[in-house]
């Protein structure tokens, strides 16, 4: 039996389209069932539609809080049956009332060697803008399971990426997705699918 995969969202979803791309290739022991965004009209729900994917949007304004957008997510979750949370560029800090529903259940990925640029504030070009501002020759992507800290939780892979001469945040953001986060997200969700295996 295939473990059941919600990815959340809040973007284009590129990260989610490489999970897609690579179910039945890499991604064998899991299956996207479920896409959810929390910012309505998000591009990554026509991603989801294309595939056939079912997609809810939860809007926290709608639900007025924290708790109650957390509750309703819960709701869903447990409503499809979902065994594995990948969180794909998901612009919203899940507190431990949520995260401890699910241990070793929730990835993310971030695009930092994490314990570089990383934790709060630190997102989208932010991450490749320090990364710059620090000089650092060598950067790329983590994906790691997702605990009440930001960024904090046990690292499951890790890819290198070579900064250029002449990078820009947006220049290097494109080649830490193309070289690391694309790849490195549906190995590791392959890798935590499996090992869940009858569980």
């Amino acid at each position: 039996m295939k473990k059941r995969i919600a990815v959340l969202v809040s973007g284009g979803g590129t990260n989610l389209q490489a999970l897609i791309d690579a179910q039945g290739s890499t991604l064998n022991s899991g299956e996207i069932v479920l896409v959810i965004t929390n910012v309505a009209g998000a591009y990554a729900l026509e991603r989801a539609k294309k595939a056939g994917i079912a997609t809810e949007t939860v809007l926290k304004k709608e639900l007025g809080s924290q708790a109650a957008f957390e509750e309703k997510l819960v709701e869903i979750l447990e409503t499809h049956g979902i065994d594995i949370i990948i969180l794909a560029g998901f612009m919203t800090i899940l507190t431990e009332n949520f995260t401890s529903r699910y241990p070793k259940r929730i990835l993310n990925v971030h695009p930092s060697l994490i314990p570089s640029f990383c934790g709060e504030g630190f997102y989208g070009l932010r991450v490749h803008q320090a990364a710059l501002d620090y000089g650092v020759k060598v950067t790329g992507a983590t994906v790691h399971f997702v605990n009440e800290l930001c960024d904090g939780g046990e690292i499951i892979a890790q890819k290198a990426v070579p900064v250029l001469p002449g990078d820009t945040p947006e220049i290097l953001q494109r080649r830490v997705m193309e070289q690391a986060e694309w790849i490195l997200l549906p190995q590791a969700a392959e890798t935590v699918c499996a090992s869940l295996g009858g569980k």
